[in-house]
C-alpha cells in the first residue's frame, strides 16, 4: 500500500507506558501478523517516520500496532496522544519474516517484541495450529492477551530481563516449530544463543531486529 492517511479507531493502554493503537484497514491492505508499517507524523514542522510491527492477529476491519511511550522519544509521545478520528500517514505492509500458517509458531520476544508475539500466537491458535511464546521484560504488557493465550493452550513464559532465556527457550522448542524472534539487538543475541544451546538451527528463524 502506498502511503495514505488512515483514521485512528481506538487507543488503549495495554501496560506500563504502552498503548495499542487500532487503525482502519483500507481496501486491498493485505498484511500478516509479524509484518510492519511505516507511520509518519509532523513534529515541530518536520516529518518524522518510524516503523511499527502489526500486533493484531488479522487486519480485518482494523489493525493494531503496539507503541512503547518514551517521553523523550521523537515520535512515540505524539502517537500516545492520538485519539479516535485522528489521521496518520501510513505505508506498508513491509517485511518477509511473518507468520505463514506454520503448524507450530515459537515466538521469542524482548520488550516491545511482545506485540507481534501475541498477534502471531493468536493467529496460530485461531488457525488450529500450536503456539509458544517466551517473553522477556521487567514491565510486561499485553498481559490479558498472554493469559488468554495460555488458557487457550499456548505455552507462555514471561521472565525478567536478568533471567536466563536458556530453559524457557529449550522448553518452547522441545516440540519443534517455526521460530520467530522480535526485539532489539541484545535480545536477539541472547535468544540466538539460547536456541543454539537447545540444538536449534537459527538459520531458519524468522527475525526482526528493532534496532
Amino acid at each position: 500500500m502506498d502511503e495514505r492517511v488512515l483514521d485512528v479507531v481506538a487507543v488503549r493502554d495495554v501496560g506500563p507506558d504502552t498503548v495499542a493503537i487500532d487503525f482502519e484497514t483500507p481496501d486491498a491492505f493485505d498484511a500478516q501478523p509479524g509484518q510492519f508499517v511505516k507511520l509518519t507524523l509532523p513534529v515541530e514542522g518536520e516529518d518524522v517516520s518510524r516503523f511499527y510491527t502489526i500486533s493484531s492477529p488479522t487486519v480485518e476491519g482494523a489493525f493494531e500496532i503496539t507503541v512503547g511511550i518514551d517521553p523523550d522519544g521523537e515520535l512515540a509521545p505524539q502517537l500516545g496522544a492520538l485519539e479516535a478520528g485522528d489521521g496518520v500517514r501510513i505505508a506498508g505492509p513491509f517485511g518477509s519474516d511473518y507468520y505463514e500458517g506454520e503448524s507450530r509458531a515459537v515466538v521469542l520476544a524482548g520488550g516491545s517484541g511482545v506485540g507481534p508475539a501475541v498477534g502471531i500466537a493468536e493467529r496460530a491458535l485461531d488457525d488450529g495450529n500450536e503456539a509458544a511464546v517466551v517473553y522477556q521484560d521487567d514491565a510486561p504488557v499485553h498481559e490479558e492477551r498472554l493469559d488468554a493465550l495460555a488458557e487457550a493452550g499456548a505455552l507462555v513464559t514471561v521472565i525478567g530481563s536478568e533471567e536466563s532465556l536458556a530453559e524457557p527457550v529449550a522448553d518452547a522448542v522441545e516440540d519443534g516449530g517455526q521460530v520467530f524472534i522480535y526485539g532489539f539487538a541484545d535480545f536477539l543475541d541472547a535468544a540466538t544463543e539460547a536456541l543454539e544451546a537447545a540444538g536449534v538451527n537459527t538459520d531458519d528463524a524468522k527475525v526482526e531486529n528493532f534496532g
